[in-house]
């Protein structure tokens, strides 16, 4: 039997991810060597070397680089992700943002410089799917 083609990012994590829960709070810098999902609130610089899902409400203030990125809540701070970057509608991002590709949903806030590495342009979406949660 195919495997059902896995369009989002959320769909392709891969790898058990590490979990930071609604309700936690942590401070200091983040690295994980794979998935990281944020339904919390993180204050510190982080590095994740897999795909970082910020869900609706999340909050991370400091600097975040991740391979691949799913953003739905907050982050005050730069933003540099090397791969593919997916912006919800619900997504407030205060400070410069970079990555190769980047999805933007309409009602999302970006305060701050936005580059796209691969020279492409920023595509706009409406969301279609809920994104209160990360899974």
């Amino acid at each position: 039997m195919a495997e059902t083609p896995r369009r989002r990012l959320l769909d392709r994590m891969g790898s058990a991810p590490s979990f930071v829960t609604e309700g936690s709070r942590i401070t200091g810098d983040v690295e994980t060597s794979g998935p990281l999902i944020v339904c919390g609130t993180i204050r510190g610089d982080g590095h994740v070397a897999g795909t970082l899902s910020l869900a609706a409400g999340a909050v991370w203030e400091g600097e975040v680089h991740a391979r691949d990125a799913v953003i739905a809540g907050r982050i005050e701070g730069k933003l540099v992700i090397e791969e593919k970057l997916e912006i919800g509608a619900t997504a407030v991002i205060r400070g410069a943002v970079s990555a190769r590709s980047i999805a933007i949903a309409k009602g999302a806030v970006i305060d701050g410089e936005v580059t796209v590495t691969s020279g492409q342009p920023v595509v706009s979406f409406e969301e279609k799917r809920s994104s209160g949660t990360a899974a």
